[in-house]
């Protein structure tokens, strides 16, 4: 009887080393971040999210799954950020539409800047103003007095009502009090086909769409909406070299969370941008490839205050244009 309780001793030691190693071989890993992209698959949010994801995970040690939820102008993926556990494991990519939605819409599901944890601005895409070809302008001065010398014949096109590149044109058109009318289509792809046609003259739009047709000769650039010359496109002049003083609109793309995240999770997400964002290879691709510049320096309460501002100046820029609340 002693015998065999010995074997089965000597048995078990042997043994339990082994099922310790079995079971810690089995632990779970770091557990995924979910990045909602509160836009459909395919989109400049969504590439965005994608080109960054691989790095950012890698930078901070835990698997990201990109989530799209998109409809009605990116609220429904927001409120769903707003609504869910503030333990880091949810995050939201937005561009500047936003912070440009509280000054558009007559109601709201979240406040787009208390509601959320602010992590950091990644990346900025300028827009470029383009013209049609065939338009005897080759500066912003030169296209303000022909729109002035050809009242009601100027009409310039933007992806959709209250995107930047419509804000822009409003802007413009504030600036230099000119009588031109805005067109909102559904995308850069058929305002740029009517830009080329002739249907309309004249059009903000991000770099990475209008550039090609800038590039192809189809369009005529003019300037650029970013504060400094952007890499881009460094032959064109800014808006405020041209004149324009305070004339900065870009789709700038920010991460944040939900409200009330804890310091250290913050901390950790938002060290993760800074290595991601130092990286030479991604920023490389991200300029080449979609036309965006890395941001630096935009984290955690600077990039709260700056949400705040952008906020408020597009609210300023809707009221002043007398643009409806939806």
């Amino acid at each position: 009887m002693d015998i065999r309780i010995g074997r089965l001793a000597r048995a078990a030691l042997l043994i339990l080393p082994l099922l310790s190693a079995g079971l810690a071989g089995a632990q779970p890993g770091p557990r995924p971040v979910t990045l909602v992209v509160p836009y459909p698959p395919g989109g400049p949010a969504d590439t965005v999210a994608r080109v960054i994801a691989p790095t950012l995970e890698s930078e901070l040690g835990r698997p990201i799954i990109i989530d799209n939820r998109a409809g009605a102008s990116g609220m429904i993926g927001a409120a769903y950020v707003a609504q869910a556990a503030p333990d880091g494991n949810t995050l939201l990519l937005n561009p500047t539409i936003h912070v440009i939605l509280p000054g558009l819409m007559r109601s709201m599901p979240y406040d787009a800047v208390e509601d959320f944890t602010h992590l950091g601005v990644l990346v900025s895409v300028p827009l470029i103003l383009a013209v049609n070809d065939k338009l005897p302008v080759k500066t912003v001065d030169e296209l303000a007095d022909y729109a002035r010398a050809h009242l009601g014949t100027v009409n310039f096109a933007s992806s959709s009502t209250g995107s930047s590149a419509h804000l822009a044109g409003e802007q413009f058109k504030l600036m230099r009090d000119l009588d031109i009318q805005h067109i909102p289509y559904k995308g850069s792809a058929p305002a740029i086909t009517d830009l080329i046609g002739g249907q309309v003259q004249m059009m903000f739009d991000s770099a990475p769409s209008i550039l090609p047709f800038v590039r192809s000769a189809k369009v005529r650039a003019l300037v650029v909406t970013s504060p400094q010359r952007s890499a881009v496109a460094p032959e064109l002049p800014t808006m405020v070299e041209s004149g324009f003083p305070g004339f900065v609109h870009s789709n700038w793309y920010g991460l944040w969370g939900p409200r009330g995240m804890p310091p250290q999770a913050v901390q950790a997400i938002v060290a993760a941008m800074q290595r991601t964002m130092q990286h030479q290879d991604l920023t490389k691709k991200l300029v080449s490839q979609l036309g965006a510049e890395p941001v630096q320096g935009m984290y955690a309460d600077a990039f709260k205050t700056f949400a705040a501002s952008e906020k408020a100046r597009y609210a300023d820029l809707l009221q002043s244009a007398h643009i409806e609340r939806q």
